[in-house]
């Protein structure tokens, strides 16, 4: 039996084009390989992205993206971080809601420098 699980993830990234389709690609790719996510368990994915990250949007990036995975039929969706005194900067934010077996033990992915915003979901095992 499955239940709706949310894993979530984030990565640096810098502010151009190519770095964020790389970036969203990679996080997405591992995201998905760590969790055995296919295409038929996907409802949604939301990405959240720094202000200072401006030269394309997450859901984009993702569509460009090759990670195994379509993501043509999922519902995808981009907001802009609030922002926070001493916030990070340079953070894409990723929450993939997804369909999994129950027993499931979700796998949270953070790359390229975004391990510092959540160092007790980044370690060994995970």
């Amino acid at each position: 039996m499955k239940r709706l699980f949310s894993i979530r993830g984030a990565v640096c990234s810098e502010n151009t084009k190519e770095d964020i389709i790389k970036n969203v690609g990679n996080l997405a790719r591992e995201l998905f390989r760590k969790n055995s996510i296919q295409a038929q368990d996907l409802v949604n994915i939301q990405f959240t992205m720094t202000p200072d990250l401006n030269e394309m949007n997450a859901a984009a990036a993702l569509r460009e993206s090759d990670t195994g995975v379509d993501v043509s039929g999922t519902a995808l969706f981009t907001s802009q971080e609030a922002v926070i005194k001493g916030m990070p900067q340079k953070v894409i934010r990723m929450m993939v809601t997804v369909y999994l077996e129950e027993s499931a033990v979700p796998c949270h992915v953070y790359q390229n420098g975004a391990e510092k915003l959540r160092p007790d979901l980044c370690g060994a095992g995970r």
